[in-house]
């Protein structure tokens, strides 16, 4: 395994974890915070940025690559997902 694998994990880790303080802050903030899990277009967009990244860089950089790829796909997710939602 690669050593960026660990860092990928750490940022979703931060993201779960501000997820939840703002969750207790607010009850219900979560569900409106990801509200691109339900959003077709958001979850498309970050399938088709998780999908190119992660081939070329499986291609050229191996494993830790399609990893941080799939974190770019979901922050591409999450992007769209609130320009969408206009929040």
């Amino acid at each position: 395994m690669d050593a960026s694998v660990l860092t990928v994990a750490t940022i979703a880790a931060a993201l779960v974890v501000k997820t939840a303080l703002n969750e207790i802050r607010s009850p219900g903030s979560a569900r409106q915070e990801w509200a691109c899990v339900t959003d077709g277009v958001a979850m498309l967009s970050g399938a088709v940025a998780a999908l190119c990244l992660g081939a070329m860089g499986w291609y050229y950089a191996g494993y830790g690559a399609v990893a941080w790829a799939g974190l770019a796909g979901i922050l591409v997710a999450y992007l769209t997902g609130q320009r969408h939602t206009g929040a």
